[in-house]
């Protein structure tokens, strides 16, 4: 077995020397962005023909992967060469990468050199990753829509992105608003650079694949969430067509366990009735979204004027999207604008005026949301125990991606206190029940 190695730093000729002891030989040995670069050069026999050559000798390439180093053109070269890609993962949101380019299982980058040289022995399966399995059965695209009036969409989004990402799933977050483009401005991001208008234009061209989407995403920190920015200026809302978006998306299925994606609130056809040419429509891009939807989270504010709004809006949305479920969010829940029993009345009126049963209600919370504003970041990551963060928690455990049931543990058959176990005190027992009260769904 003869393997060339891609890891960064000292590290490299460590493993490099551990692996020769247990009996595979090394070829070469590299820094893990040099493959990558290796394989997107038009002439790379004349550019770095010692790495040319060890490729060529090579049976399996040990690479430290991440979204710079593994790129679909690397794996291209690698199954055309006959050299198999055994990847190492320094961190557990880059894991997903083997899996969804067909690659063994990826191994942690700090494990033993026995364990490396017994995986580059075997044979192993394409790895299916574990969200990726689960996710068959849930909804991978999520569009998050909501009516006229600021009710709250991005920063909904935003949340329910970084949430999803809990437990090393894989998510992009994708702003295809294209009448106030705001993702990218809460998160301090720049968004001048390539953004979802780049991947709908490289869709278009049939040029987007999964290497491109981790070129062009933005990764939000450390999360696990990667941002394709929205358009900087709603003047280019041209550039995000029906078909361009549609194509996007089903691009994005195999780069992400999960999409969320922003849009814009109007629903309305209005360039059809002015003109039957076939141009570009300005409610395209959140039409075409709606469209590719598995689930529509329906974003309203929970006043008497939001609520008011999203019953108007809610006809034209079931008339757009048909039979695709929709989660119904009230946002803002507080009681000072709705007098006594806020969530009840907001429930009653949904329910009676719209069908609407299931409510999911996210409190009011000014001082988490300030300050993730002025930081640049999401909630989550400044106030981790807010209100509203403990909301989407449960709104997406529960509604979106419901966690395995938990067998119930076995009772002794002997009454009474149990040794080591403290009753909660009375303080502490209506401590939980108000915490309980303000991010209980319905």
């Amino acid at each position: 077995m003869k393997a060339v190695v891609a890891v960064d730093g000292p590290r490299g000729s460590l493993l490099a020397e551990a692996l020769q002891r247990e009996g595979i030989e090394i070829v070469g040995v590299t820094a893990s962005v040099a493959p990558a670069e290796f394989a997107a050069d038009r002439l790379p026999e004349l550019h770095d023909a010692d790495l040319a050559a060890a490729l060529s000798a090579a049976d399996a390439l040990v690479l430290q992967a991440d979204r710079l180093s593994l790129t679909s053109a690397l794996v291209g070269l690698c199954d055309r060469s006959g050299v198999r890609i055994l990847p190492l993962c320094a961190e557990a949101v880059d894991a997903p990468l083997a899996g969804m380019f067909g690659l063994a299982a990826a191994l942690p980058l700090d494990a033993e050199p026995w364990r490396i040289a017994e995986a580059l022995a075997s044979r192993a399966e394409p790895a299916v990753t574990t969200a990726a399995a689960s996710a068959r059965d849930e909804p991978r695209i999520m569009v998050v829509w909501g009516p006229p009036g600021a009710p709250g969409r991005s920063t909904i989004a935003i949340e329910l992105a970084v949430e999803l990402a809990r437990g090393g799933r894989r998510v992009a977050l994708v702003d295809a608003d294209t009448h106030s483009p705001s993702v990218a401005l809460q998160l301090g991001l720049a968004d001048e650079g390539p953004g979802f208008a780049a991947a709908c234009r490289q869709a278009e061209r049939g040029e987007l694949d999964v290497g491109e989407l981790a070129r062009i995403g933005v990764p939000l920190g450390r999360t696990g969430v990667d941002v394709l920015t929205g358009i900087n200026r709603p003047s280019r809302w041209p550039e995000l067509t029906d078909s361009r978006v549609t194509a996007a998306l089903e691009v994005c299925r195999e780069w992400a366990d999960y999409i969320v994606v922003d849009v814009a609130a109007p629903l309305e056809r209005d360039e059809e009735i002015v003109s039957d040419l076939d141009g570009p429509r300005r409610n395209a891009a959140t039409l075409a979204a709606l469209r590719a939807a598995d689930l529509v989270v329906a974003v309203a504010a929970a006043d008497p004027v939001g609520v008011s709004r999203f019953l108007r809006a809610h006809a034209d949305l079931r008339a757009t999207i048909g039979a695709t479920p929709v989660a119904v969010v009230a946002n803002r829940l507080r009681p000072g604008s709705l007098g006594i029993d806020a969530r009840g009345q907001v429930r009653r009126t949904l329910e009676r005026f719209g069908g609407v049963r299931d409510v999911w209600f996210v409190p009011w919370d000014a001082r988490s949301t300030d300050a993730a504003l002025l930081a640049g970041r999401p909630v989550a990551e400044t106030a981790p125990k807010s209100p509203l963060t403990l909301a989407i928690r449960r709104f997406v455990g529960e509604a979106l991606v419901p966690a395995p049931p938990v067998e119930p543990a076995s009772r002794s058959p002997r009454r009474g206190r149990g040794r080591g176990i403290r009753r909660p005190s009375r303080t502490e027992r209506s401590a939980t029940g108000r915490a309980s009260a303000e991010i209980a769904p319905r």
